[in-house]
């Protein structure tokens, strides 16, 4: 609208990341240095961060033009995405033609160490940058890592540059991404402008749109600009594209100090408007029929959380819980001396059946007449199960059963792994005498069979958490994400943020993903949090 009254040749402070517009401050040119120190050092992993709006994604465009010829880059800006997306990604953007039968992660692994290979013997390089990589999930970011093994024995094949919020740093320091985060060699945190470089930007960018001099910016104004924007180039860029427009409607060619308030005023008017009110309605009901269609609901949830939960038949409870059956099933101990051991043979004793397995699971609920379960953390208990990565282990913090991985078509019936202490690198498993054996990472990965079992304390009445909700349980809840590595912060209001971050948590194991903590991510949540939580309906 106003580039032709002041002879741009375009808008100065468009906020899409032209590299052009690229103004390299103190910290940019660190960061870009940074970044060609460890690709053309070969040091494997980079992660460059920073908060929202410094520029990181403008960065990411200025490296490319700053690369050998020699580099071969592959560019991923779409950071939600699976595990066999992004290899499709990756081989896509190298230009690796792929076989029209190949389904399998490890044919696309296969064909982009090929191409490596061969770009390496030609005196190559290559350069994988994902952008906005805090969004990424812990599955792709386990599969990225495993990239990294793909490698001479002096040299790393692949440059791994990671680029993402603030919120990566602490993803990555997330125990589940322990072994990610050792293989980051170089890293640099992006900070915003100093108000020395205020000048020095806002004069590069009206350069660059083709300004001859014609308009500036007062003392006053880029005061102004410094002390609403605080440095964030995004934030100067609408500023500044707004107090343009203003001096366009006034036909004036010095961006006055008053100007720069009217402009910021626009903008904290546009974002600062009140909010309708988003509660649900249920919450806006009041007196006898607030009364009526809240004990309805109750009434509701309490019949089908059931239902919801997949509780395992109480059959099966009595079975385990009867003394009769406690004298012909061995019911594995969780205070037994622990034993060192790393067994190799799949054939061991610690794979145990259904019923045993079972057993071990509900043995600490059970009081010490041997057939009265203990309901100290709820009303009831139940028998959940979820389809999670092997990855995901060190996070549960409470004993569960994983089924053992079996051969296709092998007919024998399931046994599983009874697992009563985790940690980032090891487990702990009971056989069926109640001996404990110390497993490696390895040997629980390799057995892995996915689906996880553990037994859940739970009331008659399940409360689901939403939007809007305030109190200790959502504090807890968000205290829990926070620990896993999720964007959250400790407010004890179910916001946005929150939502997002149990949105995020759903998707990551195959729930609903509708940012409602309803029965089965709470069951979930209980799992993953510290006993002292007291993380229960």
């Amino acid at each position: 609208m106003y580039t032709a009254f002041f002879g741009f040749g375009e808008n100065p402070f468009n906020l899409t990341p032209d590299p052009r517009y690229l103004f390299l401050s103190r910290y940019h040119r660190e960061a870009l240095e940074h970044l060609l120190y460890g690709i053309n050092e070969r040091k494997g992993f980079i992660a460059i961060t920073g908060g929202i709006g410094t520029g990181k994604t403008t960065l990411c465009r200025a490296l490319l033009e700053h690369l050998d010829p020699n580099i071969q880059s592959a560019l991923v800006f779409s950071s939600f995405i699976s595990e066999q997306e992004i290899l499709q990604t990756v081989n896509q953007e190298f230009g690796i033609e792929m076989d029209p039968e190949a389904s399998s992660r490890k044919d696309y692994v296969d064909a982009l160490n090929a191409f490596l290979l061969k770009n390496f013997r030609n005196g190559g390089n290559a350069l994988l940058l994902i952008d906005e990589a805090q969004n990424l999930s812990r599955t792709v970011l386990e599969q990225i890592r495993m990239l990294s093994n793909l490698e001479t024995e002096k040299e790393k094949l692949l440059q791994v540059v990671l680029v993402g919020q603030s919120e990566l740093k602490g993803l990555l320091g997330t125990a589940a991404l322990r072994q990610l985060n050792e293989r980051i060699t170089v890293r640099y945190d992006l900070g915003p402008l100093d108000e020395a470089d205020l000048r020095g930007y806002v004069h590069h960018r009206l350069t660059v749109a083709g300004g001859k001099g014609d308009v500036s910016f007062s003392n006053g104004a880029l005061k102004a600009v410094y002390a609403y924007s605080k440095g964030n180039p995004r934030r100067i860029n609408a500023v500044c594209d707004r107090a343009l427009l203003i001096a366009f409607t006034g036909e004036k060619r010095v961006i006055s100090k008053r100007m720069l308030k009217d402009a910021i005023r626009d903008l904290r008017g546009r974002s600062d408007a009140p909010r309708a009110d988003r509660r649900s309605w249920l919450f806006h009901l009041r007196g006898p029929a607030g009364r009526w269609v809240a004990a309805t609901a109750v009434l509701l949830v309490g019949i089908l959380v059931a239902g919801f939960l997949g509780w395992y038949p109480g059959g099966i409870l009595k079975d385990i819980f009867s003394k009769t059956n406690a004298n012909e099933v061995s019911l594995p101990s969780f205070s037994s001396p622990a034993v060192s051991s790393r067994p190799d043979n799949p054939d061991t004793t610690m794979f145990l059946n259904d019923t045993a397995s079972l057993a071990g699971l509900f043995r600490p609920f059970e009081r010490e007449t041997g057939a009265v379960p203990d309901h100290s953390e709820g009303d009831y208990l139940g028998l959940v199960s979820f389809n999670v990565p092997p990855e995901y282990f060190p996070l549960f913090k409470r004993p569960f059963r994983v089924v053992v991985d079996t051969p296709p078509g092998s007919g024998s019936p399931p046994r599983y792994l009874l697992i009563t202490e985790t940690g980032y690198d090891r487990a702990v498993a009971l056989d069926k005498e109640g001996t404990r054996h110390e497993l490696t990472r390895a040997f629980v990965f390799s057995h892995w069979g996915g689906t996880v079992s553990f037994v859940y304390p739970h009331n008659s009445v399940f409360q689901t958490l939403s939007r809007g909700m305030k109190g200790e349980d959502v504090l807890r809840i968000q205290r829990l994400l926070e620990r896993a590595g999720y964007i959250v912060e400790q407010t004890a209001v179910y916001d946005q943020q929150t939502v997002q971050a149990v949105t995020r948590f759903q998707k990551e194991f195959g729930l609903k993903a509708d940012g409602i903590i309803g029965p089965r991510t709470m069951a979930l949540m209980f799992q993953m949090a510290d006993p002292g939580d007291e993380l229960h309906s």
